[in-house]
């Protein structure tokens, strides 16, 4: 139970700050579709209730350890702001045992010592029995409610729930949800409603106990529990113990405001895998500072920072220098020098003890929740672990950004190739299609948090299956190269992370971020030659103004298993399109068949000639030869490379 005693030290910490806060314990956000305001004696203004929509419809309302947990028939009524079926006396449908539950309930608060004058004239208005007469001349039911996305839902007349505004003389303040006073005063009543104490497993003291921990987690809708005992007539803990207070006991502070500091957390900063039931991960200090995002790329994390550089590459412009190589050889320190600084900015920002949590969520059935995922560290240890991730599966990303051009206009759209690592978003999609499903998608996330928090090794079978799709260019439509082009980012940045990690120590390398040509790998070298086949084609084709795919394009799967054969079908194809560059663009292609015979040299005859496929390292030389192409200064290299603009 870990989890909890930090989600406890959280809320503490959280409920501190100035901005957004942590729910108050005994309340819960609820989203209300009706607004009645009274008067100070309890007169209703009919002009004045208002049918609500969107962010404004969430409201906190106060809740008792039932209520908040209420489901099906069970008759659980709120203390104040509930539905219809609850709070309306005069509904014709009205279950007589709800209203009652509800108006005795509220009798009971405005007769105690914590009375509020708010909650005095709301009852003294639900005495006169006329709220549904007054709703139903004022709204149409059903209602139509509109959430915040956006989307319509029918709310039947016993369903639509209904809060409060008391408008006094001399107080600004006339919501229910939103008077610290009334809050405060339903937190002292609601304690003293319930007694019952025993020894709380969290904290050690002697406290009061909850029985029914909270469930609205993730959303409104969602019923998961993370603790849960009602299975008294199972095997939960009976054989063991008599009680489920014996397996476990937990004060009533201590579980409210654990589970109010993890609504908090995940409204705050969680990351989302799926649209029902979704998958959490969040990761906090419990001091409340500022902590990087585990699960950003690097693209993302740095552009907080005005000192990025995004070592990006302008496809429609030509830079300024001539040598390439330079850029090359610093590409990867300028990347690591940057990172760190940013790291270095956490250390200055958090203490060395620093406790920092990293968690996830998930359930298996609408009613059980579970921590799939918890790790506690220290500040340098995380820190240093993210760096580590962020350093060694970092390689050029395509991205795409706006610029603004003139006010007005739409911004046009610019290509962008930052070093980082990949989220893990995209690599699910790069693996396994961009419609993978929320289950595939779920897992593939929950297996690369411990390679990103705890260095562990990638899975083979995701990388294997992302150089796989990247291989295989001609399954990408022609107006979806863009998408082909930052799936092969995604293998290269993979492939690379994999062997600085490799589990056999002797096969672990460190591949540079730029071409290296001083490294002659079969299959590093096969990538280079496909690069260059590439680039002849493309230009040839655009001097002669056609659109289409080019054989290296086309052939690149056949080529990745069949690499000497291929080679040969693709060299042949390209004869016509030299003779055309022959007449208008000599110099490029001599530079181009220049560069072609030397890595041909480079290779051994028998690793030349061998019928064995290529690795994912073919796409590191591809990818790297390309690079090179996009930023090497020939007046007559000027066409972008097909994939650059989507």
């Amino acid at each position: 139970m870990s989890w909890m005693e930090k989600l406890y030290q959280t809320y503490e910490q959280g409920i501190e700050i100035d901005t957004s806060k942590p729910w108050p314990i005994s309340h819960f956000v609820k989203t209300a579709h009706i607004e009645v305001v009274i008067d100070g004696n309890g007169n209703i203004k009919k002009d004045r209730i208002t049918l609500l929509s969107g962010e404004d419809s969430l409201t906190l309302i106060p809740a008792t350890e039932a209520s908040a947990g209420r489901a099906g028939a069970k008759i659980a009524p709120h203390p104040l702001c509930d539905e219809i079926g609850y709070c309306a006396s005069d509904f014709p449908d009205v279950v007589q045992a709800r209203s009652e539950a509800y108006l005795e309930q509220l009798k009971t608060w405005c007769l105690s010592e914590y009375a509020h004058p708010k909650i005095q004239a709301i009852y003294k208005y639900l005495e006169k029995q006329s709220l549904w007469h007054d709703l139903s001349q004022a709204i149409e039911f059903p209602v139509t409610f509109t959430n915040r996305r956006g989307q319509k839902t029918k709310i039947t007349a016993d369903k639509a729930f209904v809060r409060w505004k008391v408008e006094e003389v001399g107080n600004p303040c006339s919501g229910s949800w939103e008077d610290s006073d009334l809050i405060d005063e339903w937190i002292k009543f609601d304690k003293l409603k319930n007694s019952k104490t025993g020894l709380c497993f969290i904290t050690g003291d002697e406290v009061r106990l909850i029985e029914n921990h909270s469930r609205f987690i993730r959303n409104s809708g969602d019923g998961a529990k993370l603790i849960s005992s009602n299975d008294s007539g199972g095997y939960t803990y009976r054989g063991k113990f008599l009680d489920n207070t014996e397996a476990c006991s937990i004060g009533f502070d201590v579980s409210q405001k654990a589970h109010n500091a993890l609504r908090w957390l995940i409204s705050r900063q969680g990351f989302r895998s799926g649209d029902k039931d979704p998958q959490i991960f969040i990761s906090w200090a419990v001091s409340g500072k500022p902590i990087p995002e585990p699960l950003q790329d690097t693209w993302t994390l740095l552009q907080e920072t005005d000192e990025y550089d995004l070592d990006e590459i302008d496809e429609n412009s030509e830079p300024e220098q001539e040598t390439v190589q330079d850029h090359s050889r610093d590409l990867g320190q300028s990347f690591a020098l940057q990172l760190k600084n940013y790291m270095a900015g956490y250390v200055a920002k958090l203490s060395a003890t620093e406790q920092i949590i990293i968690m996830g969520i998930d359930s298996a059935t609408p009613g059980r929740m579970g921590v799939i995922y918890y790790r506690e560290l220290f500040r340098d240890d995380f820190l240093n672990r993210l760096e580590t991730w962020h350093t060694e599966f970092a390689w050029p990303q395509r991205h795409t950004r706006e610029i603004a051009d003139n006010p007005g206009k739409k911004p046009k759209t610019e290509v962008v190739w930052p070093v980082s690592s990949p989220v893990p978003m995209a690599i699910a999609k790069a693996a396994y299609g961009e419609n993978v499903p929320d289950n595939l998608k779920k897992k593939v996330i929950e297996r690369l948090i411990p390679c990103i928090i705890d260095g562990q090794t990638f899975p083979r079978d995701l990388l294997d299956s992302c150089v796989r799709k990247a291989s295989n260019r001609i399954g990408y439509a022609s107006d979806m190269q863009w998408l082909w082009e930052k799936n092969l980012g995604v293998a290269c940045a993979l492939f690379k992370g994999y062997h600085r990690r490799h589990p056999d120590l002797n096969q672990r390398r460190n591949y540079a971020m730029a071409l290296d040509e001083n490294y002659h790998s079969r299959d590093y070298l096969y990538g280079r030659l496909l690069a260059i086949a590439e680039r002849i084609e493309d230009v040839a084709l655009s001097v002669s103004g056609e659109n289409r795919s080019t054989t290296a394009a086309r052939l690149m799967q056949r080529f990745a298993d069949r690499p000497y054969a291929t080679w040969r079908t693709i060299e042949l194809a390209l004869q016509p399109y030299m003779q055309r560059l022959r007449v208008s663009r000599a110099g490029f292609l001599t530079n181009q068949l220049k560069e072609m015979d030397l890595i041909l040299a480079l290779f051994k005859h028998e690793e030349f000639s061998s019928k064995e496929a290529l690795s994912g390292e073919f796409l590191l030389g591809y990818h790297c030869q390309r690079q090179k192409q996009r930023i090497k200064t020939e007046t007559t290299d000027e066409t972008p490379s097909q994939g650059d603009t989507e």
